[in-house]
């Protein structure tokens, strides 16, 4: 059987997917997984043991240049692609108008997303062919990707934590050479209103190297910045990382002590690497979209109020450094 993942993006998102993908392919029946992703978000799929073919996008992109001779020849090959691939069923998690598109452009004779209530968009039920409406302990939203199991008739797993260990190739992330105080600060998040101060980063920084930590400030594209600004607040306590790539930073996590950080993509993707995590969430649901892994811990201002649909509660709240830098000491117990 073939099957096509229409999961576009982002980087947390892609995180709490891949729980999906292994569980598609872990069935009695042999199955070939295609994944649709954008492009920059590649590597988070193309290595996946699950994944046969990964298909890559650009939708931002190509909606900057919609006319391009350059985007008229990657959107024709993307489809090609993805008919070649020939798939029987088409599965879209991520319930936006894109991603719906993509499922029925692989022209697979059955195309599955979850119902209204768990999308974020009603107008892409026009391209499913049925929908799955998850169990009501499906709360997670690794359980609500797992509910689209029952397109094969499969009881989800619900409870499965993402395993993001295939990134390190099987040559790092075994705890060998894990910095023993080594703490990554992750400031930046994907959303507006829903990132920890960059104050309150700096001051963890300071709390943390005050104790014999050593706290380093880790960024990706367009975050550069802020990182700065946090290294700077901090007083020369903090340091700055240099830049990664997303093979690069799951090494670079693999080795640190503990991970800080919001409701993020790199915060996700440490949890599912094992690595000791806090997340600090002050605008989403930590019960619907908090980091799932054995060295997780939480600290929340933010409720469990959020439609089924969506991360957000409404309103963010504050979060002081005191709980976060406790948070870490219990994760990992005071440097030597």
């Amino acid at each position: 059987m073939r099957i096509v993942l229409s999961r576009l993006s982002a980087f947390g998102d892609i995180v709490h997917t891949w729980p999906l993908a292994e569980a598609l392919v872990a069935g009695p029946e042999r199955v070939e997984l295609a994944w649709v992703v954008e492009e920059p978000l590649l590597p988070l799929v193309a290595a996946h043991p699950a994944v046969t073919l990964a298909i890559p996008v650009a939708t931002r992109r190509w909606r900057r240049h919609p006319f391009a001779a350059a985007t008229r020849r990657e959107v024709v090959a993307a489809r090609a692609a993805l008919r070649r691939f020939g798939a029987d069923l088409a599965l879209d998690p991520q319930g936006l108008v894109k991603s719906a598109v993509w499922a029925a452009l692989s022209r697979a004779g059955e195309r599955v997303g979850l119902d209204r209530a768990h999308r974020r968009e009603a107008l892409a039920g026009a391209w499913y062919t049925r929908t799955v409406s998850p169990a009501p302990e499906a709360r997670h939203i690794v359980d609500i990707n797992l509910s689209l199991l029952a397109a094969l008739g499969r009881r989800p797993p619900f409870g499965a934590a993402p395993d993001g260990r295939f990134l390190l190739g099987g040559g790092a992330g075994d705890g060998a050479e894990r910095g023993a105080a080594r703490v990554a600060l992750l400031p930046a998040t994907g959303g507006a209103g829903k990132s920890w101060p960059a104050a309150s980063f700096a001051g963890l920084g300071r709390k943390a190297a005050a104790a014999g930590f050593s706290p380093l400030v880790v960024w990706g594209p367009g975050e550069r910045a802020l990182a700065e600004e946090v290294a700077a607040a901090a007083g020369g306590a903090v340091a700055l990382a240099p830049p990664t790539s997303i093979p690069e930073l799951a090494v670079l996590l693999s080795r640190c002590a503990a991970v800080v950080g919001g409701d993020t993509g790199p915060v996700h993707l440490a949890a599912a690497l094992g690595v000791p995590t806090v997340a600090v969430f002050v605008a989403t649901d930590p019960a619907r979209n908090g980091p799932r892994g054995a060295q997780v811990r939480l600290v929340a201002a933010a409720g469990t109020a959020a439609g089924r649909g969506r991360a957000r509660t409404g309103g963010a709240g504050e979060v002081e450094i005191e709980p976060v830098f406790a948070a870490l000491l219990a994760a990992i117990g005071p440097a030597a």
